[in-house]
């Protein structure tokens, strides 16, 4: 990703290039690549780095000590994780960033913002941008609670591509997510997922192709 791409991203946006490459440096930016299933970040370490992703994609998960995962969020280009924990340093992390796909990541450390160290425009833009980041991603977390609080597995799929479709103002979208990520982000298990699809798609809710969706009724909100 090129500067001028990066001064598009949420945390950038409002800088110039030139203020850009200034915060890039003040913030120690360091560029990695990993590839897909490689985990960035562990749960329990901590961290005062925060990632944006260059390109590829990461997934948010929660692994319990008896292989029971979860996945929280999926994080794609142009988008950041783990700023909660780059501001909070002295709080373990309770989840792992796992590469999604092969992906490159940019790491930034917001501490001097934080502290105040710098006393420019620039830097309390990137202050505002940061708070912004932090209010969506609470948001998205939010969601996912909506999404898993249902019994049923029809009622978790209908809240889940019901949101999508607002999301997206549209009714034919794709989902960042395979079936097994899907039941991970639905916690539910995967074959009963699948077949829960199944019926919902012959019963005339979607079509459905891997990821792709397109919503045929118009009572999804109402199930």
């Amino acid at each position: 990703m090129e500067l001028s791409e990066i001064i598009t991203t949420p945390m950038f946006r409002g800088l110039s290039e030139e203020e850009a490459e200034r915060a890039l440096t003040v913030l120690k930016a360091a560029q990695r690549r990993y590839r897909k299933g490689a985990v960035l970040m562990h749960a329990g370490e901590h961290t005062e780095r925060m990632g944006l992703v260059l390109s590829g994609s990461v997934t948010i998960e929660s692994c319990d000590l008896w292989g029971n995962r979860a996945i929280l969020s999926h994080v794609g280009s142009g988008q950041f994780f783990a700023e909660s924990y780059a501001l909070l340093p002295d709080a373990p992390m309770l989840v792992d960033v796992t590469a999604n796909e092969d992906c490159t990541v940019l790491f930034l450390r917001p501490g001097p913002l934080v502290r105040q160290e710098v006393k420019t425009p620039w830097a309390e833009k990137l202050t505002a941008n940061l708070l912004l980041i932090s209010a969506r991603k609470n948001l998205h977390l939010s969601a996912r609670s909506f999404h898993t609080a249902p019994k049923t597995i029809r009622a978790r799929v209908l809240s889940y591509l019901n949101a999508v479709s607002l999301q997206t103002g549209s009714r034919e979208f794709e989902i960042p997510f395979d079936r097994q990520q899907m039941a991970d982000y639905l916690n539910v298990e995967r074959t009963a997922l699948s077949k829960e699809l199944g019926r919902m798609k012959r019963e005339g809710f979607f079509t459905c192709r891997k990821n792709r969706f397109i919503l045929l009724r118009d009572d999804l909100g109402e199930i």
